[in-house]
């Protein structure tokens, strides 16, 4: 073990222990050069068997961990390869594990255990968009920590596994026993995004009724056995997370996102209301039905023959005052459509711009349900994104534009949303149909995607662990050229806007990465020039108004902004001249 007030490799200083599990201890430790407290991990040679083996599985950790930006998942500082002992840095996360609530306070509130199961159900869901997807395979209470803002950090990869298509089935059990779906068990298939989601209805399970599916007597029953308070609607999710064939569970994390986000709907309560709804505006139409059938039969019959046309589809949601009317427009568009891009695209531009018009939040809800319509199977075994995928065309324009969205738009957190766009970037910059600017477009976004998350913090010495001259040159390249000819006016006006918000907020880092005064001012003087001698006008006259606003805040930013470079410029012992140009 080790000692209390060591030093480890010469700057970690141990405080205390704070954990202790089958094979691992872990330490409070500091970093005084830094100021910052991390936690330190030791696996002992002595202390466990099959030590090599424990070993390989400690780097495929860290290695998994090392390539992850996400604020509900810790990162990998350092490791430490001795020879009688693995020491693995990472950050230090106040609070405690679940299960710790659990022993304490036994069942938990159901809308907490729902705001729990949503933050899961993002970091799932970018582990599962990676290439290759990763598959976490061990999620309990103990493996979840609750910090003190509520915010939950999902901890210890030990089990973790990137998919393989080509695989059949997994060589071994990896997960938890009465935790784990049936094809963790050797023999019984291969382990998928679908796994992680019977974890977390398992999970739920233990949340909600306080009974351990690891112990006696081994079995989920529906949760409301244990308290009938609970909701119905919360029930069918977890009965449906924890079906034996992954092909009966949610396919993805979007469509488990989507029904959490509406789980009151599901109860039995809410359909009897609707029933009862439903029942008394029946009677009343039937009253005057008679008289109307007459001579309305015709102009219905004709109405439901171009509804149920993908045209028809469209064009009703264009009439559509309501954003989930039009919703439910373009969705049934695409299920009877799944290769055209028409309504994936207005389905993605009503979710970044509202029924209106106008900026809305592209939020988790949101993004849960439109990756829940490129998910959705239908009768079939294929995916609608399966498909669309087939018009090589309309899905790599697509592609750029959910890149856009997630990089500019996405409300569910700065960090998560730029590293959920690199995978959309990703496929764009590999597009044979996309013209050459949006593919070097989607080239740099990617680049910067892969580092963003990394911007704000700082390595094991206090510095940032992000090259900001890097940075800068990528970010410079993005809005180089004419950009109204590549993207939409909005869409120009948001690159612009992010450029100079960047150089105000980072104009000290800038400079400590070399990037000069005469730089940071030349580039916000150029984009003043852009943006007082382009157009930004729309087909739609409100737009072209709305657009002349941002315009005019972006042109007041740049004032300000040049406030900062000059007095980043003018600060002394942060590197560089003060008077460097």
């Amino acid at each position: 073990m080790l000692e209390i007030g060591s030093i480890i490799d010469g700057k970690y200083k141990i405080l205390n222990k704070i954990g202790q599990g089958g094979m691992s201890v872990v330490y409070l430790a500091m970093n005084e050069r830094a100021n910052k407290q991390w936690a330190i991990k030791e696996v002992r040679k002595d202390g466990v068997k099959d030590y090599e083996v424990v070993r390989q599985g400690l780097i495929a950790e860290t290695d998994i961990l090392k390539r992850l930006n996400h604020p509900h998942l810790p990162s990998i500082i350092d490791v430490i390869d001795r020879d009688d002992t693995f020491l693995i840095v990472m950050d230090y996360i106040e609070g405690k594990a679940l299960d710790y609530w659990l022993k304490k306070e036994g069942a938990q509130p159901q809308e907490r255990v729902v705001e729990w199961a949503k933050q899961i159900c993002d970091v799932f869901g970018y582990l599962h968009s990676r290439k290759p997807p990763i598959i976490y395979r061990d999620l309990k209470p103990a493996n979840v920590m609750l910090k003190p803002d509520g915010q939950i950090m999902i901890i210890d990869f030990g089990t973790a596994r990137e998919f393989k298509e080509t695989s059949i089935e997994d060589t071994s059990c990896l997960g938890t026993q009465g935790y784990a779906a049936p094809e963790q068990y050797g023999g019984h298939g291969q382990t998928d995004a679908r796994t992680d989601i019977y974890t977390l209805g398992a999970t739920m399970y233990h949340l909600l009724t306080g009974h351990n599916p690891s112990l006696p007597p081994y079995e989920m029953y529906p949760i409301r056995r244990w308290n009938p308070q609970l909701s119905s609607g919360l029930e069918e999710i977890v009965l449906k997370c924890t079906q034996r064939n992954p092909n009966d569970r949610y396919q993805s994390c979007a469509e488990l996102m989507y029904a959490l986000e509406h789980y009151g709907e599901l109860d039995q309560e809410y359909r009897k209301r609707q029933m009862r709804k439903w029942r008394t505006f029946v009677a009343m139409c039937s009253l005057t039905a008679a008289s109307l059938l007459g001579c309305v039969g015709f102009k219905v019959g004709e109405t439901m023959t171009t509804k149920s046309s993908y045209e028809g589809y469209i064009k009703e949601a264009a009439n559509s005052p309501e954003q989930s009317e039009r919703e439910k427009y373009y969705t049934d568009a695409i299920k009877i459509d799944p290769r055209r891009g028409e309504a994936y695209h207005n389905l993605l531009q009503l979710c970044i711009r509202g029924a209106d018009g106008s900026e809305n939040d592209f939020d988790r809800e949101e993004t849960a349900r439109l990756t829940s319509v490129l998910g959705y199977k239908g009768s079939g075994n294929r995916t609608n994104e399966s498909y669309f995928e087939g018009n090589k065309e309309e899905y790599d324009e697509f592609a750029f534009q959910m890149g856009l969205a997630y990089f500019y738009s996405y409300e569910g957190g700065e960090k998560s949303g730029k590293s959920m766009s690199q995978t959309w970037f990703e496929k764009a910059a590999e597009s044979e149909s996309l013209d050459k600017d949006k593919k070097e477009l989607s080239k740099r976004f990617a680049s910067i995607a892969a580092y963003y998350a990394s911007l704000d913090s700082v390595d094991e010495s206090g510095y940032s662990t992000t090259s900001y001259g890097d940075y800068w040159i990528d970010l410079v390249s993005l809005t180089d050229g004419d950009l109204t000819s590549v993207v939409n006016p909005e869409t120009a006006l948001v690159m612009y806007k992010e450029l100079v918000y960047r150089i105000d907020e980072n104009a000290l880092d800038f400079k400590r990465a070399g990037v000069t005064k005469g730089e940071l001012l030349g580039e916000l003087e150029e984009t003043k020039k852009t943006l007082e001698t382009t157009s930004f006008a729309s087909t739609n006259a409100n737009q072209t108004d709305i657009n002349e606003q941002k315009k005019q805040e972006i042109l007041n930013n740049i004032s300000s902004a040049k406030e900062h470079v000059q007095v980043a410029f003018e600060s002394r012992g942060t590197g560089g001249d003060a008077d460097a140009e």
